[in-house]
């Protein structure tokens, strides 16, 4: 049973609901027919996941020419607004209904850390909806470099003082958290299968359905 010194998590998604999706529909619902509208959303994903992998931005940026690019896609009237609705939501976003109970358990323990694609004015808002307490919470904006990318990683080991055999690392995404945690040599790691991706298990990984499978993994 391998007990780390620190279990740091992916947020967005992962422990916050992020519900870019449901806002997609609330926003641009009337104008998309249902076909459309799936469409739209995957191509959303897709562009902002293109728009973190470069140089740092900042993140109301990102939504921006996200959905700027969605839009000219499918033939779709951009406007800068909407863009900074997205963004505007973030903050106002709480925790899916099993990560209370489950991160409180496990903070009795072991530190819980965050490294969040966020910016700094974004993710406080969210982490105190989260119900536990987190030793350290550090966002892209600080590492100035968005996951996938390494130096966002690198940064967090960095602060922490430790290296990748020192944490277990949690999140429902491999795109975005479980393929470069598996490049950098995190051995343990823990995905959350909510259903946004297929599991894949070459990056050797830990499934859990949800935060509350979390303390058993390390024995709690």
């Amino acid at each position: 049973m391998f007990r780390p010194k620190f279990i740091t998590f992916d947020c967005y998604g992962t422990l916050t609901n992020f519900q870019t999706a449901e806002k997609t529909r609330e926003i641009f619902g009337a104008r998309l027919a249902p076909e459309a509208m799936d469409r739209f959303i995957k191509n959303f994903a897709g562009y902002r996941l293109d728009e973190i992998l470069g140089d740092w931005k900042p993140y109301d940026q990102v939504f921006h020419n996200a959905l700027e690019r969605t839009c000219k896609r499918n033939g779709v009237a951009f406007d800068e607004s909407e863009a900074r609705q997205f963004y505007d939501a973030v903050p106002t976003w709480g925790p899916h209904s099993d990560v209370p109970a489950g991160l409180s358990k496990v903070a009795k323990e072991i530190p819980l850390v965050i490294l969040s694609n966020a910016m700094d004015e974004q993710i406080m808002s969210n982490v105190e909806k989260l119900g536990a307490p987190f030793a350290h919470v550090f966002t892209a904006q600080q590492a100035n470099a968005y996951k996938p990318r390494f130096q966002a990683f690198e940064y967090m080991f960095d602060q922490l003082g430790c290296g990748p055999e020192d944490v277990l690392h949690v999140s429902s995404s491999f795109r975005y958290d479980l393929m470069s945690a598996h490049d950098l040599g995190i051995t343990n790691k823990v995905w959350v299968n909510r259903g946004h991706e297929p599991a894949n298990p070459y990056y050797g990984y830990t499934e859990i359905k949800d935060i509350s499978g979390l303390p058993g993994v390390v024995g709690l």
